[in-house]
């Protein structure tokens, strides 16, 4: 690993200068700040968020009737009325590779990868784009990128607990508890500098250790043998590079965060408050964002097969039971109940970002933030026409208040909103041109990720930029 890669090369803030008897503390310099070049350090900041709903919608409730500009929200979106010039309402959307997927929607939601993982086959990933942005912006904060779940870890392969994915396609764990997640970013380091990093110097031992003796491994193995453990090599890396990185940090203050700020997040929330769970997530991303401790967060509001139940609103059934309502009515009504709070919810996360002002502009104008699925009638588990959302990032020069439908021209009539109509719209794209990947390189670009594609993405969103 090079020294502008393990940042052997900073000069600790608290270096003195010594001669003649006498000490003279240093300014700041550049070789202070760890993975900041001068124009990184002074050019505004770009960021992004994507956060994951699981087993779709009901598209009865959610799907907005009339496209283009001075639309009207659908019941489910009503809860974002004051944001509505603030995002743009995406219908038709689909990914190609994930066409008949059911319970692994959430893993290529962001990487757009074809997993075919079914009769005892390999189960394999690609990068997800919330990765390529860290590897960019990253580099100017303490932490590259910040993975947020309802349940923490990497989970099972076959559907797991994160959203983002290596460059070698490995689940990244994320983290579920916010008194963690606060403390993790903003708390003192235990036992202090010294004793962390002594702790960080024997973890690279032990991974300097894993590695020779794998290298050795390798050279006894047959072919498949050989792949998973060149993939276990690649996870061992990602960690060396990270705690590499944790190193480099430690001699930087971690931002001081206000006891009236902090309280909320010295507590343990339960899920079984789900409405108060997901309100502080969202609150640690906000204030991760305006301490600029990360800029790229992903946050997995729930996998297909783990989902949090509403009992605030008398809904007591997991998301994925009211995704298999079989047309029950009854079941549907919860569903869209379900929809809505989700909605008020994430109406509170663009409220904050609104008020936190970063410089002159407010930080959601900084920040692009992509909702949705990847499932879209979890009946039957359809993948066409993805209820999903793109908001913020005025700043970065993203265009809003607009519906984006890309079934309207392959539709006869206009919307009836009929059940049979919505299983038919999620069952097979009405637009093939119309991708998921086509959003996401837009946001990569805006990002100023050097990418002009991204998987199977025809282009960046014209009607957006």
């Amino acid at each position: 690993m090079s020294n502008i890669q393990s940042q052997r090369w900073l000069i600790n803030r608290r270096h003195f200068l010594r001669g003649l008897g006498t000490t003279m503390a240093l300014p700041l310099l550049d070789a202070m700040v760890p993975l900041r070049a001068s124009a990184a350090a002074t050019a505004k900041p770009r960021r992004s968020v994507f956060v994951y709903i699981p087993n779709g919608v009901n598209g009865m409730t959610w799907q907005c009737t009339k496209a283009g500009r001075g639309y009207e929200l659908s019941p489910s979106l009503k809860p974002l009325a004051k944001h509505q010039e603030d995002l743009t309402v995406f219908s038709g959307l689909h990914h190609p590779n994930g066409l008949g997927q059911a319970h692994v929607c959430a893993d290529t939601w962001l990487t757009g990868a074809k997993i075919d993982a079914q009769g005892g086959r390999k189960y394999e990933n690609t990068i997800s784009c919330d990765q390529m942005m860290a590897e960019v912006v990253g580099q100017q904060t303490r932490f590259n990128s910040l993975e947020l779940s309802i349940s923490s870890g990497t989970g099972h392969p076959f559907g797991t607990n994160t959203l983002a994915f290596s460059r070698d396609g490995v689940p990244l764990p994320a983290d579920d508890n916010p008194k963690t997640i606060f403390n993790r970013l903003f708390g003192e380091e235990v036992g202090g500098i010294n004793a962390q990093r002594a702790r960080l110097t024997k973890r690279r031992s032990v991974l300097d250790a894993v590695l020779d003796d794998a290298k050795s491994l390798r050279l006894a193995l047959g072919t498949d043998d050989r792949t998973k453990l060149d993939e276990y090599m690649h996870a061992v890396r990602d960690v060396e590079q990270r705690t590499e990185r944790l190193d480099a940090w430690l001699d930087i203050p971690k931002p001081v965060v206000e006891k009236n700020l902090a309280a909320p997040f010295q507590r343990d929330v339960p899920k079984a408050q789900a409405g108060e769970y997901w309100r502080t997530m969202f609150d640690i991303i906000v204030l991760a964002l305006r301490t600029d401790m990360t800029r790229v967060v992903t946050y997995m509001n729930g996998s297909e097969g783990n989902g949090l139940a509403i009992p605030e609103i008398q809904i007591t059934q997991a998301r994925h039971n009211l995704s298999h309502h079989n047309g029950d009515p009854v079941v549907l009504d919860r569903l869209a109940k379900s929809d809505a709070f989700i909605m008020q919810q994430f109406a509170h996360f663009l409220d904050e970002l609104r008020e936190v002002k970063d410089g002159d502009e407010p930080l959601l104008d900084r920040t692009m933030v992509l909702f949705g699925s990847g499932m879209s009638y979890g009946h039957s588990h359809c993948n066409s026409n993805l209820p999903m959302l793109l908001a913020g990032g005025k700043g970065l020069g993203l265009k809003h208040g607009q519906h984006l439908d890309y079934n309207r021209p392959h539709l006869k009539e206009d919307y009836t909103l009929s059940y049979d109509e919505w299983r038919s719209l999620c069952g097979k794209p009405k637009d093939g041109n119309a991708r998921v990947s086509n959003v996401l390189v837009t946001m990569l670009q805006k990002m100023e990720v050097n990418a002009e594609t991204f998987v199977d993405s025809l282009g960046p969103v014209s009607e957006i930029v």
